[in-house]
């Protein structure tokens, strides 16, 4: 059980065994998937349930709405991220800031670019949209990732001040996120567009490291 499992479980008032644990794995995995491919509107408790092979009731007794289970997924992925991140820093305690920074770059970068993530934000964005709900956990969402990129950028030259990193930090997240409308599944490539992914990392750097 990670730590990012346990905190998607927060609003489940009863307490949860190991196999507890893997059983709300099965069904934030099997919400992901079909959120990602058909959105909110095909996301059903009941469809998560026969995807992740277990009955509505046992889908209802880890996250006892649609809207539970939709925060619960994403609560899940940004943990992940957070953790991701977190080893990265321990693994590369003795590397350079800079170095820590694009490794946590990179790793971003192959997350978003993946289908099944990619897919997740693409719905959730067009939902955040229409919807208040969506729209305010995209607000969390998003604070969370300027956070995590401003701990890792700050201070990292003394000629920017906190407040500038922040917004800094926002811009490294936009330019990240971004990519992913580049990255459309069946979009032709394009030449002109070749080496978008390392322009992108060099622009970055340049956002955490130059006054």
């Amino acid at each position: 059980m990670t730590p990012a499992l346990k905190s998607s479980l927060q609003r489940k008032t009863s307490s949860t065994t190991e196999k507890g644990y893997e059983r709300a794995r099965d069904i934030l995995q099997a919400a992901r998937e079909i959120f990602a491919a058909d959105g909110y509107g095909g996301l059903s408790m009941r469809r998560v349930a026969a995807q992740a092979g277990i009955s509505l009731s046992n889908v209802q007794h880890y996250y006892h709405s649609k809207d539970a289970l939709v925060e619960a997924v994403l609560l899940d992925t940004l943990n992940q991220f957070q953790e991701k991140i977190d080893g990265i820093t321990a693994s590369m305690a003795g590397a350079s800031r800079v170095d820590q920074f694009l490794s946590a770059v990179d790793m971003f970068l192959e997350e978003l670019g993946a289908p099944l993530m990619r897919g997740m934000f693409f719905e959730f964005w067009a939902l955040a949209t229409r919807n208040t709900f969506a729209s305010t956990l995209m607000e969390r969402m998003q604070a969370r990732e300027r956070k995590g990129i401003f701990n890792l950028i700050r201070g990292m030259s003394p000629d920017i001040s906190d407040q500038e990193y922040m917004v800094r930090a926002a811009l490294i997240v936009a330019q990240m996120e971004g990519l992913m409308l580049f990255r459309v599944r069946n979009r032709p490539k394009r030449p002109e567009l070749e080496g978008l992914e390392r322009a992108a990392r060099d622009a970055v750097l340049r956002l955490a490291t130059q006054p």
